[in-house]
Formats: C-alpha cells, sequence, structure tokens
C-alpha cells in the first residue's frame, strides 16, 4: 500500500515528461500498467486524458526505449539530488 506521499510523487513523476516508467519502476516497483492504473484512479477524467494524451505524443519521454540518446539521466540537471525518492540537502 502506498501513503499519501508516495502516491504524489509518482503521479509528479508520471506527469514529467522526461522521467521514464522505468524511474518509477525502480524506485517504487510500480510496472507502466500499474501506474497508468494509478494515475486513472486519482486523477479528473479530463486530467487523465491530458495526461494519456501527452504520454503517447512524440515529445514525451516516457519509455526509456524512445528517448533520446542524448538523455541518460532521470532527472533534471537543475534538481536537487534524488537519492530513493529522498532528497539530500547540499
Amino acid at each position: 500500500m502506498l501513503t499519501v506521499a508516495e502516491t504524489d510523487r509518482i503521479i509528479e513523476m508520471a506527469w514529467e515528461d522526461r522521467t521514464p516508467f522505468e524511474a518509477i519502476n525502480v524506485q517504487f516497483g510500480l510496472s507502466e500498467a500499474q501506474v497508468v492504473a494509478l494515475m486513472r484512479r486519482e486523477l479528473k477524467p479530463g486530467s487523465w486524458r491530458l495526461w494519456r494524451t501527452r504520454v503517447h505524443q512524440g515529445f514525451s519521454q516516457k519509455h526509456a526505449k524512445k528517448r533520446n540518446t542524448d538523455i541518460n539521466r532521470f532527472k533534471c540537471t537543475l534538481q536537487r539530488v534524488i537519492t530513493g525518492n529522498k532528497i539530500s540537502k547540499r
């Protein structure tokens, strides 16, 4: 069972274009199908449709195999260091 904080973080990661489903799987052990089910359950219907459209468009990098080969990380270089979904202090 996921906590509210974990669910919020998964939703946040799912909305980020550059965070692939594989990163969510590494941190939370959820498959793509489980993330899709969580998003369908937690989002409003309009938000759900927007998210699914966004995931399937060309600019989304949600699938590691479809990612630009220049992208070799799960996070933006401007974000703080994230380890095991816990933000470390600088």
